[in-house]
């Protein structure tokens, strides 16, 4: 029989026990965070069926890597239980614990080291998802009194980032907000339905981001997005405009969505209020909320172009899942 399921956090600090008795005394961090639905909270019982187990990093110093790393690994790979709460601990490499010094990891995850500090640049050039990784999960033991200060660090953009990611968000719903009824009153439903499916997902990050949450990617989105205080409304406008049969009645529950947000940018005070009722789009018979104004309204007088962060022009997943490929692309904004 299969063993009862426990959250990959849970099971990672039951791990944790077992591993701690076994390491010679130096300075250690062991942590669940980086990849992996566990960390995000989000792992259900088929998460188990590959890439899961009992698992955790271990963080040395760089002088204790090189003196002791083999010497863990070998005292783990001999020693360790076969399993922990039922799960084997012999599925992932290594045993299932990553040994690694702190600052080499987080560059690998992130493509920079937040111990040094974190630049604008650093930020846009990191998807939202990579910093929910190394921010999420569960620190079991931070002896190095380094990973609480980065998560702390990255628990969210500073003010001046938000504000550019929340513009450039906007600014993509501007861009096509109009599309959906163009699409329609050519006869092209189905283009007008992938427009409002663009649409949708644009809105569902704007809310997270509003709330100060990292949005994830797409298989997480609408979990996440779910799990906000007051979207249940919002929830049942978007559906019901991804289900419509014809453009008219797309259009009508998108425009219940708009108002919607806009009234949550409102009430977040980040900029004087504006009116959040749809409008024409100029002299065609399209209504839109307007999207430009709340981006201009948020960039003010900056100069840098309204692109956005890197997962919010791009989104291939070879290209996001890769520190290096994301930053190469997202530092040339």
């Amino acid at each position: 029989m299969s063993p009862a399921f426990v959250s990959g956090v849970e099971l990672s600090r039951r791990f944790y026990q077992s591993v701690r008795p076994l390491l010679p005394t130096v300075a250690h961090t062991a942590a669940l965070i980086g990849p992996g639905s566990e960390v995000l909270g989000l792992d259900t019982e088929r998460s188990t069926d590959h890439d899961w187990g009992p698992r955790l990093q271990l963080f040395l110093s760089a002088a204790d890597l090189a003196a002791h790393g083999d010497a863990i690994r070998a005292r783990l790979d001999a020693d360790l239980p076969d399993t922990v709460a039922g799960h084997a601990t012999t599925v992932l490499p290594g045993r299932g614990v990553v040994v690694a010094e702190l600052g080499a990891w987080l560059t690998g995850r992130l493509g920079f080291d937040p111990r040094d500090g974190v630049t604008g640049r650093d930020w846009l050039a990191t998807p939202a998802q990579a910093l929910a990784e190394v921010t999420a999960g569960v620190v079991h033991h931070d002896g190095l009194d380094r990973l609480h200060r980065v998560r702390e660090s990255l628990a969210w953009y500073p003010d001046d980032v938000w504000r550019y990611v929340l513009a450039c968000q906007w600014q993509r719903i501007g861009q096509e907000e109009h599309f959906v009824g163009r699409c329609g009153e050519v006869g092209d439903e189905l283009g007008s339905a992938v427009v409002a499916a663009r649409l949708a997902r644009d809105l569902m990050r704007l809310v997270l981001l509003m709330n100060r949450r990292y949005p994830p990617y797409s298989k997480w989105l609408g979990t996440a997005f779910a799990r906000l205080p007051g979207v249940d409304g919002l929830r049942t406008a978007l559906t019901a405009g991804l289900t419509a049969a014809n453009w008219h009645a797309r259009e009508h529950h998108l425009v219940v969505a708009y108002e919607t947000v806009a009234r949550m940018h409102n009430d977040l005070g980040l900029t004087d209020p504006l009116d959040p009722k749809v409008r024409f789009f100029f002299d065609r018979p399209f209504r839109v909320i307007g999207g430009g104004r709340f981006a201009r309204a948020l960039a003010g007088d900056a100069v840098r172009p309204l692109i956005g962060a890197v997962d919010q022009f791009a989104d291939n997943t070879d290209l996001l899942s890769h520190a290096e490929r994301a930053r190469a692309v997202g530092t040339v904004i």
